[in-house]
């Protein structure tokens, strides 16, 4: 990565909310990352409550576990990821982005099966958390697989970080959370990836991506960074992004569903 290459990216990030990192990851390196992530998906490494269905307001199909599967802190569940080259890569990301005094804030898996179909609602990720000082934040969103438009790309709207955050609302089955946006946004942009690739976004960039209508798999992994001092605040808070409590609600008061 050349030092332009890095300006742009940070340019590009603070102006538009997200920016492609590049490649993260070398083709064997994806490979390895595969066999810890299918290992998860199969129980092989246990999730416990760890693991969850972000698609689960819409009925699942038969046969279907879960229509979204997320796993939370797959770092914790097993730790030698910690020593695999896709931690420190995104750390120094981060802190190009953010600032030298991001570290991991929390790491987990989202998969979307072949036709499930069910696409991951629109929101921004500090609608789940905590009002913090310091609202610096990026999460790194690597594909493990070709991500498309038809099996789940990640989808952002351009500048909409620098808006206020929007109202959210749980999903019909209050177990997730939602807010009012479309592709027909103006600036909402698709961004495909190839295997090994990520895309940086920060912590109020809405976002969304489509159900998996195709017949291959995708897997994602994300880790989210945030200033060291910030995510000290957040546990005195008893925030800790699922790694005892994985409840997803609205937690951030600038997002509360009005009236509430």
């Amino acid at each position: 990565m050349t030092i332009n290459a890095s300006l742009e990216r940070t340019e590009l990030f603070q102006q538009d909310g997200f920016a492609l990192t590049g490649p993260l990851l070398s083709p064997e390196e994806v490979e390895a990352y595969r066999d810890v992530y299918d290992q998860m998906l199969s129980g092989r490494i246990e999730s416990g409550d760890k693991r969850s269905d972000l698609g689960s307001h819409v009925p699942r199909k038969e046969g279907v576990e879960e229509n979204i599967t997320q796993i939370m802190w797959p770092s914790a569940l097993h730790p030698p990821l910690l020593r695999m080259p896709l931690h420190s890569r995104a750390l120094a990301v981060a802190r190009e982005l953010i600032g030298d005094d991001a570290v991991l804030d929390f790491d987990m898996l989202i998969h979307k099966a072949p036709h499930t179909g069910v696409p991951t609602p629109w929101h921004q990720d500090a609608a789940y958390w905590v009002d913090l000082p310091d609202t610096r934040a990026v999460s790194i969103w690597m594909a493990l697989d070709e991500a498309t438009l038809d099996n789940g790309c990640m989808w952002y709207v351009r500048g909409s970080h620098r808006e206020p955050l929007r109202v959210h609302r749980p999903t019909s089955d209050g177990r997730n959370i939602e807010c009012d946006c479309s592709e027909d946004e103006p600036g909402a942009t698709a961004v495909p990836l190839s295997p090994g690739e990520g895309v940086a976004h920060s912590g109020t960039t809405l976002h969304y991506s489509r159900g998996n209508t195709t017949d291959h798999t995708r897997r994602a992994y994300i880790l989210n960074y945030r200033p060291a001092a910030m995510i000290q605040l957040e546990r005195e808070q008893g925030m800790d992004h699922g790694l005892e409590n994985n409840e997803r609600k609205v937690r951030n008061k600038n997002a509360e569903t009005a009236g509430s």
